[in-house]
């Protein structure tokens, strides 16, 4: 089994006259002022929740953006901040992005046209000429900044993201022998009649193209991918190999599932602290004794959070007799608001809360209580570890971490997991109780059924779910597309 001792290992026998530069647009830890002090922050999201053990083991070096002033406050003359703060083990680069850079390429051409592209969520693309520059330009500047990190040693790169598509294609533009480049496509990846609506289709299919190696988290985002290839490009699609030539390169496509720190969630969740923090959350928010649902989320239309809401709506008009026995307890971390079809769905899940927990209340009891404050991980796993189910409804998501988050917190083999079939995780985890999220009549039942659950059943369900996610853990992941990338050889100089 993948271990971070194994993973080191295999690095330190296979990977030891190399680099390895990992570049994604979001950073693993920000750097913020509270009470008058600087401190370091673990940022959300399944990337750093995937990428940071990750670079632990391989002690390598992150090139990320930089969002706040704090930010370039605590670099070196490299720009660099040794990570993380408790147990520095690599070094993270910053790069920073003026606001209309950040406003054309990180809200522009990024969020308002290729995730909801990516995302069947039915959220109209946006594409504009000078988003598409924007977007460039950045790509361009994190090569760069690739290119000076490396300088001439050998050095694996190892792009993050839909941010950074294009990355590779300017490295490739730079001639430089001594890199072997791969990304790794973290959301889904649509169909191909889905896909042409992209103005510049065809010059993000060759960025793509000029990487050595492409991952996606499923085999079918990858035919999707090929299909896309097949329709947009003379090239030739070796379906044995999975490959693609084009224009005198070839580039391998692989499905890399992503995963999670098996061992670590399980050992923090187990901790003295974590049931300290547990305590204190049912005393904070006077849960008491009463059944705990739980949802963990950023704010954001793919996640199905207003259907969600009308779901538990729903559920309590089936079943009434379990008013005053539960409580959801749903954290939103707030994002993109500086985009109207963020601030339109924080409006919306405001009003569905406050709505439903009028109608529903009795005495002091309210069924929803909407965290939107930001909460450490450590407090994030006791809820995990605390909850009776743990609700993942996403309308599409690449693969879900959250799920794979919650399976491993439960070394007591308890707890349900609820998941949406939209999600790339629900193949690997059909142990869960699977719904489909858009049909709020089934979701209300199969909450209903998470709760009347006998222990035994729960139990078998949950052991089964954490062994798949202990063997295919995020060391195994990170191991099976290194040792991909090995297979590679450098081009003589």
């Amino acid at each position: 089994m993948w271990t971070k001792e194994r993973l080191q290992e295999t690095i330190q026998a296979k990977m030891a006259d190399y680099l390895l530069v990992i570049a994604s647009n979001r950073q693993p830890y920000s750097h913020v002022l509270k009470s008058g002090k600087i401190i370091c922050q673990r940022q959300p999201g399944g990337l750093v929740t995937a990428m940071n053990p990750v670079m632990q083991a391989v002690r390598g070096t992150w090139i990320a953006a930089g969002t706040s002033p704090y930010d370039r406050q605590v670099l070196d003359e490299q720009h660099k901040v040794k990570l993380p703060p408790e147990n520095p083990s690599y070094s993270l680069r910053r790069l920073f992005l003026s606001k209309e850079e950040t406003n054309e390429y990180y809200y522009g051409y990024c969020n308002s046209g290729l995730w909801p592209l990516c995302h069947i969520s039915y959220t109209r693309p946006v594409f504009l000429t000078s988003d598409w520059k924007a977007y460039q330009k950045i790509n361009e500047q994190f090569a760069q900044a690739i290119l000076e990190e490396v300088g001439s040693e050998r050095a694996f790169v190892w792009v993050q993201d839909y941010h950074l598509a294009l990355v590779g294609k300017y490295l490739k533009e730079a001639n430089r022998p001594n890199l072997i480049t791969s990304l790794f496509w973290h959301i889904p990846w649509p169909n191909p009649e889905t896909f042409r609506i992209c103005p510049h289709r065809r010059e993000l299919l060759e960025g793509f193209l000029a990487y050595d190696l492409l991952g996606f988290q499923i085999r079918y985002h990858c035919d999707n991918f090929l299909a896309a290839v097949d329709l947009e490009l003379e090239s030739r699609i070796d379906r044995e190999k999975i490959s693609v030539n084009y224009q005198n390169k070839e580039t391998f496509i692989r499905a890399f599932p992503i995963s999670v720190d098996f061992q670590a969630i399980e050992q923090e969740a187990s901790s003295n602290t974590s049931r300290d923090l547990c305590e204190k959350i049912r005393e904070d928010f006077s849960i008491g004794d009463k059944k705990l649902l739980v949802g963990v989320d950023r704010v954001d239309y793919t996640k199905g959070l207003p259907d969600r809401f009308r779901a538990i709506d729903r559920f309590l008009e089936k079943y009434p007799q379990y008013k005053e026995k539960f409580v959801f307890f749903q954290l939103g971390q707030i994002s993109r608001l500086h985009m109207p079809r963020y601030k339109q769905l924080n409006d919306e899940i405001s009003a569905l809360v406050e709505g439903i927990n009028w109608k529903h209340s009795q005495g002091s009891w309210v069924p929803i209580i909407l965290m939107r404050s930001y909460m450490s991980y450590q407090e994030i796993l006791a809820l995990y570890r605390m909850a009776d189910a743990c609700i993942v409804s996403s309308l599409h998501d690449g693969m879900n971490l959250v799920a794979k988050e919650f399976v491993a917190a439960r070394s007591d083999a308890d707890g349900v997991l609820i998941l949406s079939q939209f999600t790339g995780a629900s193949r690997e985890l059909p142990d869960a109780l699977l719904i489909n999220p858009y049909d709020y009549e089934s979701f209300a039942d199969t909450i209903a059924q998470a709760l009347e659950l006998p222990k035994e059943e729960r139990e078998r369900r949950m052991r089964k779910m954490r062994e798949a996610v202990e063997q295919n853990n995020i060391y195994r992941w990170a191991g099976k597309v290194l040792s991909q990338l090995l297979k590679f050889e450098f081009q003589e100089t």
